[in-house]
């Protein structure tokens, strides 16, 4: 009867996951015992109270208040690349380059992976802590950061409402913008999908966007929700980076041979990422001499320059004289120089490297960009999201 159904509904949704199914039957009840394979093992996930490193505490005041979740599966590893192959033979021998990859594309499995559930383990443990039922982000028609934050909010008992930035220029019905890829995991969790276009998207503003649909939520459905910005890239949010970089010094001390990483190279997209890991290559001692660098997936790298400063500053970033002095060279009589935002951007510029990346635009590759993901899967195993 109804639990034959729930079972094939559930076992093609399983299939989907591959996972192994125990199924225990008594003469009252039907007992479906879910074994992961390929995903992240189900458990409680109770918000635990969060204790930041020792360094970003001496410079980053606003620590996370509500704790944090126990969602993705760290420490994710730390792979050396091996010398065999085109690339890493030219890399190693050409220009004495040893290539690690810090793998957070191993954090949670299909629903989960990527770098944004490391942020969501402290914006849902907000989210949770002020009674939200549901919540509200915005990203891409395929956004990671979408599909991440739908699967971790049922997860936890909480309602995913998605606004999915379209690429066609006259408003679409959600139900147009197909069943595959990200947006097909979307569907699956039972997301309510809302989509703008590319247009309202520059014009209104993702955050505007975002608290009008939390307003009609609020108003016509009478719920509780939360606002998440895009890509989760916010002062709390940012807190799982500051965690990150602690890792990987964890990391690098238990390094059989010693490791020394002279330059860190990551993506950005909304900023997020990048400020934690730079706030935490300045502040954590075991990467005093490191270099960052970021490519930019859109805008220019001055707007990501003003945009980590702000979200520094919302983490209550202390500068200190000494910062201060080291990070400005302007005269004394330089009123800029008492704007705090001008300062941080001035020791970020020093700390990271941000370079104009986004090619051709979102989602759409180069033949060479191909080839090189090609060359790199042929010779490392590891496979690169061309999103």
């Amino acid at each position: 009867g109804k639990e034959m159904l729930f079972l094939r509904r559930c076992c093609c949704f399983i299939s989907f996951l591959q996972v192994v199914v125990l199924i225990l039957t008594s003469s009252t009840s039907v007992v479906v015992i879910v074994v992961a394979i390929t995903t992240t093992t189900m458990r409680i996930h109770n918000s635990k109270s969060y204790i930041p490193p020792a360094w970003a505490v001496q410079k980053l005041k606003h620590v996370p208040i509500h704790g944090r979740l126990s969602l993705a599966s760290l420490p994710t590893p730390l792979h050396k690349v091996s010398t065999a192959g085109v690339l890493s033979e030219y890399l190693s021998k050409e220009l004495n380059i040893t290539l690690l990859f810090k793998r957070d594309d191993m954090t949670g499995g299909v629903e989960l992976g990527g770098n944004k559930i490391r942020k969501l383990e402290f914006l849902l443990a907000d989210a949770l802590a002020q009674n939200c039922d549901s919540l509200v982000t915005i990203g891409g028609e395929q956004s990671n950061h979408c599909r991440a934050t739908a699967c971790a909010a049922r997860m936890v008992g909480i309602e995913p409402h998605l606004i999915l930035r379209t690429k066609k220029k006259k408003p679409t019905e959600e139900s147009n913008i197909g069943m595959v890829g990200n947006v097909l995991m979307d569907r699956l969790v039972g997301s309510s999908i809302y989509t703008c276009t590319p247009g309202e998207y520059g014009r209104v503003g993702s955050d505007a966007l975002v608290k009008r649909l939390c307003d009609y939520l609020k108003k016509s459905e009478g719920k509780n929700p939360y606002a998440i910005p895009v890509g989760g890239s916010n002062a709390l949010g940012t807190w799982g980076y500051i965690q990150g970089v602690e890792e990987l010094s964890l990391q690098v001390l238990e390094e059989e041979e010693e490791t020394k990483i002279d330059h860190v190279v990551m993506s950005c997209g909304s900023g997020g990422t990048t400020t934690g890991i730079a706030l935490g290559l300045e502040f954590c001692p075991a990467f005093e001499k490191t270099k960052a660098h970021a490519v930019g997936v859109c805008d220019d790298p001055e707007y990501f320059y003003q945009t980590m400063a702000r979200i520094a500053q919302d983490m209550g970033l202390v500068m200190e004289k000494d910062d201060n002095d080291n990070a400005n060279d302007k005269d004394d009589d330089d009123d800029e120089e008492d704007d705090p935002v001008n300062s941080i951007v001035e020791m970020f510029k020093q700390r990271i490297e941000i370079y104009q990346g986004k090619g051709l635009g979102y989602a759409v590759s180069t033949p060479d960009e191909l080839s090189f993901c090609i060359q790199l899967a042929r010779d490392t195993g590891i496979v690169l999201d061309p999103v």
